[in-house]
């Protein structure tokens, strides 16, 4: 629990009263003011301790979504015939880095870009990832959605295998 900023007014006024001196006054509001100086630094630790958190679980997250690829890749390779297996796997590292272009050029600035009239069905801005270093949540926010966008594709053109 921390000392709210009335409580240790009340203190440095309550100690004044009692007729221990300007010394003991002075040396009250010092210790105080560190006091705050040190409470405000914990809350900026924690705030970035936070953010870690939250950039490790997104990346773990999106890490686990984008290996689904080379299980789809194993599925798929393991349902076709043995000389239709080569093209499968380079098929999927094809959709996979298309997805990803496509997700960095178009797909994101349409699913997530700002928009003046919040009617609009798609978005406006963001394109090629402009304004991006503005914010520290966009990246991590930018690749988990791209390897859902990535990972849909594959699955779309697994179930065309041989067809």
């Amino acid at each position: 629990a921390t000392l709210p900023q009335a409580s240790s007014q009340f203190l440095c006024v309550a100690l004044c009263q009692r007729g221990t001196g300007k010394d003991m006054s002075a040396a009250l509001a010092s210790r105080l003011a560190e006091l705050q100086e040190l409470e405000n630094r914990m809350d900026q630790v924690k705030e970035n301790y936070n953010e870690c958190l939250d950039t490790i679980w997104m990346l773990l997250a999106s890490m686990l979504v984008f290996f689904m690829h080379s299980g789809f890749s194993l599925l798929e390779a393991g349902a076709v015939r043995f000389k239709n297996t080569q093209n499968i796997l380079a098929k999927n590292l094809v959709v996979v880095t298309v997805g990803f272009l496509c997700w960095y050029v178009m797909g994101y600035p349409l699913a997530f870009g700002a928009v003046e009239n919040s009617n609009q069905f798609a978005g406006g801005t963001g394109f090629y990832m402009a304004g991006f270093w503005a914010n520290k949540d966009s990246l991590r926010f930018w690749f988990f959605q791209g390897a859902f966008c990535a990972t849909g594709g594959t699955i779309v053109s697994g179930a065309m295998a041989e067809r």
